[in-house]
Formats: structure tokens, sequence, C-alpha cells
């Protein structure tokens, strides 16, 4: 088999190597459209279920990822002048250049062709049995039959931009600082002995009343410097260079597809779906993506039960992440209702945000149940059982009245969405 995959980023990369592995007589071809090296933005994360699924499916680039990760267990919140420290599952983080110079080498060794600095559009796809869009969330080859493709994307209503930094934090950072306009918080994580990812985040009206929108790239992150400047230690913040006022700070856009394939093209990752940046799950489900069609494509049947084998799986595995994601966003956007809880309820509920029944209880209640529901296995079950209920029923509510799973200032529309990583 022919196989092209558009977009050199983790999932055409690892597409590529699995179905080299499973055959290396298959003709596979990864085409970027950038230099190779040059990549946006800074680290990744992942958790072990994930470097367990990459070990059983090429134990070689496996054994690279996991020796080039740094590991944490620990989280750690900043509210204001409090902190508090959580010991957790065991978390991943890995530089994106790094990912993508392993996978690269693996793919190369495997006997697949990379050609960078080939951008491919809508109106050229290269002459293959299978094209592979994992060209991002604003794929050219899903656009060119975006009627076809049912692609919805829905805009959530804070801003946020990504940012690097020479700090290198030890645990999943998570600070909130109280500004006169608002809150703004950050995210931080550690990627290698390099620096940390740092992800900034607030509502709208903070963001204007910063400046933040009229600012450009330098006045920006000196201003976020002097907020940040605790949890930094003084370091730097770095961005990726746009330079004008104001985009650099997206809303993020959720993207969702009517369906995945379209004769011989089919989308894998961000070209068919995105989660919100905050459950950290970019990378993990375009990995996973690519896993679920080397293998439908290496079953029975032609190509066409293959490619709806694959989407069916990675369907009915992305409701609850894509769930997760929404509720995690959801969270954030309704900060004020957790953010004056003492430190260690706030973090609880931090780490619970996913919970269809958190939106719907008081806040201190909620956390009153959890904690009892950790000791009393009725209480667990009752959980369980409640939090879908509740959940199926709001969003049943909000189609009915025509407005779809939209939160409020929100948009639906067509157009084009950035790339994205986590």
């Amino acid at each position: 088999m022919k196989v092209a995959c558009v977009g050199g980023g983790p999932a055409g990369l690892y597409l590529s190597i699995l179905l080299k592995r499973q055959d290396p007589a298959h003709d596979v071809t990864v085409y970027e459209r950038d230099p190779e090296g040059s990549t946006y933005g800074w680290g990744v994360t992942y958790w072990r279920g994930l470097l367990d699924r990459l070990q059983e499916h090429d134990p070689e680039s496996a054994r690279a990822v996991e020796e080039h990760s740094v590991r944490w267990r620990d989280g750690v919140a900043h509210v204001g002048d409090l902190a508090t420290r959580h010991h957790g599952d065991e978390g991943f983080g890995i530089g994106r250049h790094r990912l993508l110079a392993i996978l690269a080498a693996r793919a190369r060794d495997l006997g697949v062709r990379l050609e960078f600095e080939h951008p491919v559009t809508g109106a050229n796809p290269p002459a293959a049995d299978l094209v592979v869009a994992a060209d991002g969330a604003g794929s050219a080859l899903r656009g060119h039959h975006a009627e076809h493709f049912g692609t919805e994307i829905t805009g959530g209503r804070n801003r946020y931009v990504w940012l690097g930094t020479p700090k290198v934090f030890d645990a999943f950072t998570f600070a909130f600082v109280e500004t006169g306009h608002g809150w703004i918080w950050v995210y931080g994580y550690g990627y290698g002995p390099e620096g940390s990812t740092c992800v900034v985040e607030c509502a709208p009206e903070t963001w204007t009343g910063l400046g933040l929108d009229r600012a450009d790239e330098a006045e920006g992150l000196v201003l976020l410097e002097k907020l940040f400047a605790d949890v930094l230690d003084g370091h730097p913040l770095t961005a990726r260079s746009s330079g004008r006022a104001g985009t650099a700070w997206p809303v993020f856009r959720t993207l969702t597809n009517r369906t995945w394939s379209r004769g011989n093209l089919v989308l894998l990752g961000d070209a068919a779906h995105t989660t919100h940046y905050s459950i950290g799950a970019g990378t993990t489900l375009a990995l996973e993506d690519a896993m679920a069609l080397a293998t439908a494509l290496h079953g029975p049947g032609g190509r066409a039960d293959a490619l709806a084998r694959y989407e069916r799986e990675r369907r009915a595995a992305l409701l609850p992440v894509q769930s997760a994601a929404r509720l995690s966003a959801q969270w954030y956007e309704n900060l004020p209702r957790y953010i004056h809880l003492p430190p260690q309820q706030m973090f609880a509920l931090l780490g619970q945000r996913h919970s269809p029944l958190l939106p719907h209880l008081p806040p201190r209640l909620y956390y009153r149940i959890d904690r009892a529901a950790g000791r009393l296995e009725t209480l667990r079950r009752l959980k369980r059982r409640l939090g879908p209920v509740i959940a199926r029923t709001v969003q049943a509510r909000r189609l009915a009245t025509g407005g779809g799973p939209v939160p409020p200032g929100a948009s639906r529309r067509g157009a084009r969405a950035p790339r994205m990583t986590d």
C-alpha cells in the first residue's frame, strides 16, 4: 500500500512507524510544510498509560521517549500567598522538539521517506492509496472538503497564551494571581533540563483590563513576569514571536467533524478533533489515533471497512475525554466559584474539575461529599451514577433549546482553527 501522511507532527510520524513495522513493503511518505527541527511549543505531557501503549506498539521508540522524559508525581497550587502540594499519579513531560526528533529518526530507520518544506494543499493531495490528513486543527486537506466532513468549531470564553521559561518546575504547578481586573493564572510543567512550558489563561475582561490585548509581545511578557515573579523565581518568559498586539491570545476552539474520511482521505489527530489544553491530552490522543488507524488497516476487509472501524473505535474512546475537557474548560471559566475556598479544598476541586456533578452542587458541599465518598462505598456508587445522569440531562436541555453544547459567550462556525499542542 502507498500511504501519504500529510503533517510531520506526532500523529503522522507515529502512524508511518507503525505501518512500516506491520509491513516493510508499504510505501510511506510523510510531508511536512516546515523545515526539519522547527516546531511550535515547548513541551508536551503524558501519563504512564500512554507509555505502556507505546511499548506495546513499538518498544524502540517507547524506550527513547521514556529516556528523554522528565517525571513528576506532585501537583502544587499557589493561590496568592498561599500554597498547597498534593502527591498524585506519575506524569511525564518531554520537549516537543525532542519527541519529533525521536519519531523522525525511528521512521527513517524503518524506511519512511520524510519530505520537509513540502506544503500540501487540498487542491494538490499526493497520489497514494491512502492520504492521511495529520496536518493539525487548521487542516488544509480537511478544509478543502469542509462540507463533506461537517467541521464544527466551538469557541471558548477565556484567553490564553503558550509560553516557555528556563525555570524547571519539579511538579505540575498552578499559580493563581488576583489583579485589579480579576484573576490570571498559569499552568507550568517541566519537559527537560532546559526549561518548562507555561500556559497563561484569564477571563476576557482581565485580558483587556490588564492591557494585554493592546500590549506588544515584549510588553506582555514583562507584565506576566511581574505577575508570576514568585513562582518563576525571577526567571524570564519566552514567546513564539508574533510581535503584533493581541494576536498571541486566542480563545480555545474545540473542533469536531461529522465524519472522518472521504474516499482515500482520512483525518488523524487534531485534524479530526481537539480537546481543551487544560487536560493535557492532545499528543496522547494523536498517538492513540495512529495506533487505532494502523491496527484497523492491518485488519480484515478493505480500506473502507478499516476506516469505518477506526472512526467507530476512536469516537467511542474520545467521548469521556471530550466530556472531561469540556468540564475542565468550564471550571476555569467559572474560577470565581472556587478560588476563595481554603487552598486544600480549592486544589481538591481543581483535581475534580472533570466531574459532571461538580457544576451542579455548591463547591463546599461537593467537597464534603467527595471526602465522604472516599470512605464509603455506597456514596462512591451514588456519586458515579449521579454525575452522568446530570450531564445527560443538561446536554438534553441544551439541545432541546437549540443552543447545543456551546457555553455562554462562545461561537460556532466552520472556519479554520489554529494548530494546537498540549
